[in-house]
């Protein structure tokens, strides 16, 4: 075989694969997908999901199953899709605690750059810090820093690494005080802790929250966006409330387990991307306060790596650690 004929096949080949790849990215998918959010149904997570969940069997004429698989922190349901067969018909929808839980956690079971092909951030969105009505007399992020320095403060949260806990965390670093988290499975048990009065102060996501102060039955102290709310707009920022620089996001992405193929990773994210356009999902995110992103699966990778070296130094700093 001559070298002229090698370099034929060779181009052959290459051709073929690019065929077969595009063919397969054309047929995907063939059957229903499944997508697992770590954590319980009836928080901000699951409402992405089960939008998405709507809006992508329009595309395919396959059903997106959304699977609720909740549990330490989020650490089960993302290391059972880390295990997943990297196919394309096992996906991830996940949060900020994605990026923190491996600086929390002696074991989370995944590893978030090995095991994981970013898809796209689907949006983000504040937490809000609010109290139960009877514990009278807080109503600024300095009255939280005060109580916290003559008596012990507990605060709600969807649950550990989660936005709601780093901005604790966060904040206890800031005004270099101390108070204890209390960690839920989920935004909605959390929600009925700080509702019952249970716990008193709640570090909680957005969505769920705003109609609870609306209503009444909670009373909002900050969030911890760059800028208020336009659902809240009395409600101050952390950092205006005099921590200059607070900012937490709770980011909502998409992901697959490492060696879907580029295609079919591709065609995900285009097709959630144009599901992100339509006028009904603006509209039903817009009212979660939930900014939507829609980035590329490089930049999604860049902001992994970014939001793992940030919440790395500082959990190490304030000796944050679950064992």
């Amino acid at each position: 075989m001559t070298s002229r004929t090698r370099a034929a096949l060779a181009l052959a080949a290459a051709l073929l694969c690019c065929l077969l790849a595009s063919a397969l990215a054309q047929q995907y998918p063939v059957k229903p997908v499944r997508m697992i959010v770590p954590f319980a149904a009836g928080g901000p997570a699951d409402l992405v999901a089960r939008l998405l969940g709507a809006k992508l069997p329009e595309a395919w004429g396959q059903p997106l199953v959304i699977e609720n698989r909740g549990g330490a922190g989020g650490n089960i349901g993302t290391a059972a899709v880390a295990r997943a067969a990297p196919d394309g018909y096992t996906l991830l929808l996940t949060t900020s605690g994605f990026m923190c839980n491996p600086s929390l956690y002696k074991d989370t079971g995944y590893d978030p750059f090995k095991d994981f092909t970013p898809v796209t951030v689907v949006g983000n969105s504040a937490t809000i810090v609010v109290r139960h009505p009877s514990l009278a007399g807080v109503n600024t992020m300095r009255d939280i820093e005060q109580l916290a320095r003559t008596s012990k403060v507990d605060f709600a949260t969807p649950g550990i690494g989660l936005a709601g806990h780093l901005s604790g965390e966060l904040f206890k670093t800031l005004a270099k005080i101390d108070m204890q988290p209390i960690p839920f499975a989920g935004a909605a048990p959390a929600m009925a802790s700080v509702l019952s009065g249970q716990v008193k102060l709640g570090f909680m996501a957005i969505p769920p929250t705003v109609p609870q102060v609306k209503a009444g039955r909670l009373v909002a102290i900050a969030v911890t966006s760059p800028q208020r709310l336009a659902v809240l707009p009395d409600v101050p920022t952390v950092a205006e409330s005099g921590y200059p620089g607070f900012q937490v996001d709770n980011m909502y992405g998409v992901l697959a387990p490492h060696g879907t193929p580029p295609e079919v990773v591709k065609k995900l994210h285009d097709d959630i991307v144009r599901v992100m356009q339509q006028p009904d999902v603006r509209k039903a995110l817009g009212a979660a306060s939930i900014d939507i992103i829609a980035n590329t699966p490089e930049e999604f990778a860049r902001y992994i790596e970014s939001e793992y070296t940030k919440w790395a130094q500082l959990l190490k700093a304030s000796g944050t650690r679950v064992e």
